[in-house]
């Protein structure tokens, strides 16, 4: 019997180029990371530290300059202004304002649009994303992945003669999942996935690279390999 054909050896060069790569995935993510936090802290440092007073900064007392100082100060007094609001006196302070507001023609649709969004991405309670769902879109025999919002109601779903009842969904796309499409779909038509609304989410964002590995939970697999996602914990763990 013939023994197999030796696979080809990877030249200088190639194995190089996979090294810089394999590098390069690692690199980029941890200094595209430092890089955006340290734009951040210095942007907030460089319009909040000139709003205190130059008596009271930590640099003319022990002469040391502490980066950050802005974004303590501004997380203090968000912190302050969101305790405020809770009260009484709050309350009517941010219900004059807003009544102000809207008095103002381009000002109310700058302010009430933002406020929209921070109320959407920055809400409380029972306003995110239940389950992952498949459903066929654009056409029929062409599923995608969707997001499980709510029970459709109102207007809507007495517009809609469905007796199965509709449910809201949110089709992301690829690969920016903050713009897609609300879709009302026969609750009957959707596809629940066992996997989390966070694995969905990689599913999506990686254009189907990065998919949950079903047959050990928690992990992704990369290419038809598996990559280490969650951490195991219990007895099972090694």
């Amino acid at each position: 019997m013939s023994s197999p054909p030796r696979p080809p050896r990877r030249g200088f060069f190639a194995g190089l180029r996979a090294s810089f790569l394999t590098g390069l995935v690692i690199v980029a993510p941890a200094v595209l990371t430092i890089w955006l936090i340290t734009t951040v802290v210095e942007f907030v440092d460089s319009r909040v530290i000139p709003l205190i007073p130059a008596r009271v900064l930590p640099e003319q007392i022990t002469t040391l300059n502490l980066p950050g100082l802005g974004v303590i100060v501004a997380l203090a007094f968000t912190l302050i202004v969101g305790w405020l609001a809770k009260g009484y006196i709050g309350r009517s302070l941010i219900h004059w304002s807003e009544n102000l507001v809207a008095r103002m023609p381009v000002v109310r649709s700058i302010y009430n649009g933002l406020k929209q969004i921070a109320e959407t991405v920055f809400a409380q309670g029972n306003t995110s994303f239940k389950k992952a769902c498949l459903v066929e879109y654009p056409r029929k025999g062409i599923w995608a992945v969707a997001f499980v919002s709510t029970d459709t109601k109102g207007e809507v779903a007495g517009k809609i003669a469905v007796d199965e009842g509709l449910t809201s969904v949110f089709l992301p796309t690829t690969p920016n999942p903050t713009s897609g499409f609300l879709l009302f779909v026969p609750t009957k038509d959707l596809i629940v996935l066992d996997m989390t609304v966070e694995e969905a989410a990689k599913l999506v964002i990686s254009a189907g690279l990065v998919a949950p590995d079903p047959e050990n939970p928690g992990k992704l697999r990369v290419n038809g390999r598996r990559r280490a996602g969650k951490q195991e914990t219990g007895p099972t763990a090694r």
